[in-house]
């Protein structure tokens, strides 16, 4: 077992801000979902959960972490075989067709610099036994001005 902190489960315990998130500058209203990851992982121990509810990651997402995540140095906390991947979605409605989409951390910091404000949800991905579970949330992108309404896009004449 590795040194360091650790949780009643053996689980490491994760101490300070990620070092992924602050790969990417300017982001805001950060949430951590690592409390409910923890919880999650008491009750697969427990037996209260299956494995088949917690590792069910689908090949989208598993192409998604290969692709365009990026490898971490923490083992899997089911299988403990493979190393977990981190993979950003973006969402927002000035994104368009890129919303919803899996971008590297370099792909968002360009993002972050030329888009209006956009959501990212990072989600860790084991591509050995599926598990996947929502790890961060923030926001990027330019901050609206006080006072002005977000710039909407154009209703066709059909909608």
């Amino acid at each position: 077992m590795a040194g360091g902190p650790r949780d009643a489960a053996g689980e490491a315990l994760r101490t300070g801000a990620p070092a992924y998130i602050g790969a990417v500058p300017g982001r805001r209203s950060v949430v951590d979902y690592s409390l409910h990851r923890r919880s999650v992982l008491r009750d697969v121990q427990a037996g209260r959960t299956g494995l088949s509810e917690v590792c069910d990651a689908s090949p989208y997402l598993t192409r998604a972490a290969r692709y365009h995540g990026r490898q971490t140095d923490l083992p899997c906390p089911v299988c403990r075989r493979e190393r977990l991947s981190l993979v950003n979605y973006v969402y927002g409605e000035g994104l368009g067709h890129v919303s919803g989409q899996a971008k590297t951390e370099a792909e968002l910091v360009r993002m972050d610099a030329a888009q209006e404000e956009f959501s990212v949800y990072t989600v860790e991905v084991c591509r050995g036994c599926g598990w996947n579970h929502l790890d961060c949330s923030f926001v990027l992108g330019a901050e609206p001005d006080p006072g002005r309404q977000p710039r909407r896009r154009r209703r066709a004449a059909t909608d």
